[in-house]
């Protein structure tokens, strides 16, 4: 009766969180299995940023609760930002669930589970559900244990979680709490520990990973904390690639734009969020940045990079949104030339200034924005990566894809590449001259004098 499965939805840090929360269970003697139809106990990771990601949590524990009537014994919990946003007012809809843990308790999952299974055991009647939503100072410092595959060749660190920017539409300061840094030597040590089990690229974590340690550490000689961190992380010998997200762009400081021209394992690929276009959305928004701010980093970053990678986070339909306001958005996405984007339409979330103001946007406007920029990011997709056709590409090497027909890896500008390889390259820096592409994906061959498949 201890087999977990986690079931994460959301983000790359929910992500994260549940690959933390299975290690501290795998040292407790619980063993994780990858099919939930052969678990014993079941965890949601949720996510609340938009409503529709609470919906299908929330309906995938109502499906998991009628599991609960033909196994008495079947343990049910949710866990993460949803909990937090809910915490016991999900067991009005949910009365069966066992477990509601908020997002500064994960290192708690362990010891519920021990009580709830000791229960069992005890033949005692199902008693109340554990919930545990409460603040707990340097809770931050828990998410530090790592669940990795057989050669596993990437992995998050989580630098920072919370956050204190309090956007208009953004309910993640409710569910994460303020802003809070772990220490610079504990990320750095965990990053050395990553390399010596054969992880070659690190992608630092934080709901505004760019503010890290404001709190904690002063600049030096006019270098922020978070690029301090960026130095040591470069200099660690068995790591070949840095990445980090999700950044603000009030944190691209000249030394973070030009510590992509100094710092060699930075890979020239920026998550830049835009949010909007208009200038007049983003103060609605609260959003502390202009477009011509925002055009002005995009500049910058070329100017050290020219081969530079971006992509971005856009909300189409936020409340008094007109025809010109979406026009400046359209005008500002297509100058940008973004690789990738995460287009969304403006979800209402309790609890957050937008969701009263006054003219919100009809859902059908909403989804006529939406698909005007999925397109232009669709066709601007497909021009970007046929450049890339008959150029010759640095690619980390990840292993076989999902078919098992050949093997795949990422550009340092985070695309996908397919190619003929071998189990040897796993791991490996590569060259691989790209001969064709699609939409997302490059397809091509090693190249180079001894790079052997």
């Amino acid at each position: 009766m201890n087999r977990v499965h986690i079931k994460t939805y959301g983000c790359q840090m929910n992500e994260r969180d549940s690959e933390a929360v299975a290690a501290l269970l795998r040292a407790r003697g619980y063993r994780m299995v990858a099919d939930e139809d052969n678990c014993d106990i079941l965890l949601l990771n949720t996510c609340s940023v938009r409503d529709a990601a609470e919906q299908k949590a929330i309906g995938k524990a109502g499906y998991l609760s009628a599991r609960k009537q033909r196994q008495p014994d079947f343990i049910l919990g949710i866990l993460g930002c949803m909990a937090q946003n809910r915490g016991a007012e999900l067991l009005d809809r949910l009365p069966d669930v066992d477990l509601i843990v908020g997002t500064q308790k994960f290192h708690q999952v362990p010891d519920y589970l021990d009580n709830l299974r000791a229960a069992q055991a005890a033949g005692a009647p199902v008693g109340s559900t554990i919930v545990d939503i409460a603040e707990e100072p340097g809770s931050q410092n828990t998410i530090r244990d790592h669940v990795l595959e057989e050669r596993q060749v990437s992995a998050f660190v989580s630098i920072q979680q919370g956050c204190n920017m309090d956007c208009a539409f953004c309910i993640v300061p409710k569910t994460r709490g303020d802003e809070r840094s772990r220490p610079m030597d504990e990320i750095v040590r965990e990053c050395e520990e990553l390399a010596a089990r054969g992880v070659r690229e690190v992608t630092l974590l934080g709901q505004i990973v760019t503010s890290y340690g404001r709190r904690d550490y002063g600049h030096a000689g006019g270098v922020s904390p978070f690029v301090q961190l960026l130095e040591r992380v470069n200099a660690i010998p068995g790591i070949r690639r840095v990445r980090f997200t999700s950044p603000h762009p009030r944190g691209f400081k000249d030394d973070l734009i030009q510590a992509y021209g100094r710092l060699e394992k930075l890979c020239e690929y920026v998550h830049l969020p835009l949010q909007s276009g208009s200038d007049r959305i983003l103060r609605a928004m609260n959003r502390p940045y202009s477009r011509e701010r925002y055009r002005q980093i995009v500049e910058a970053l070329r100017a050290v990079r020219p081969d530079m990678y971006f992509s971005t986070d856009v909300i189409v339909g936020f409340p008094g949104e007109t025809e010109e306001d979406f026009a400046q958005t359209r005008e500002l996405f297509e100058a940008c030339n973004y690789d990738m984007a995460y287009v969304f339409k403006y979800s209402i979330r309790s609890g957050t200034p937008a969701a009263t103001m006054a003219d919100q946007v009809p859902e059908a406007v909403k989804e006529e924005r939406n698909q005007v920029l999925l397109g232009l990011l669709e066709r601007n997709s497909k021009r970007r990566n046929a450049l890339l056709v008959g150029t010759t590409q640095e690619v980390l090497v990840d292993g076989p894809d999902r078919r098992g027909r050949s093997f795949m890896g990422r550009t340092r500008g985070n695309r996908i590449v397919h190619f003929e390889g071998s189990e040897r390259l796993i791991g490996e820096l590569v060259p691989v001259t790209i001969e064709r592409a699609s939409t997302a994906v490059l397809y091509g061959s090693l190249a180079g004098v001894g790079v052997e498949s």
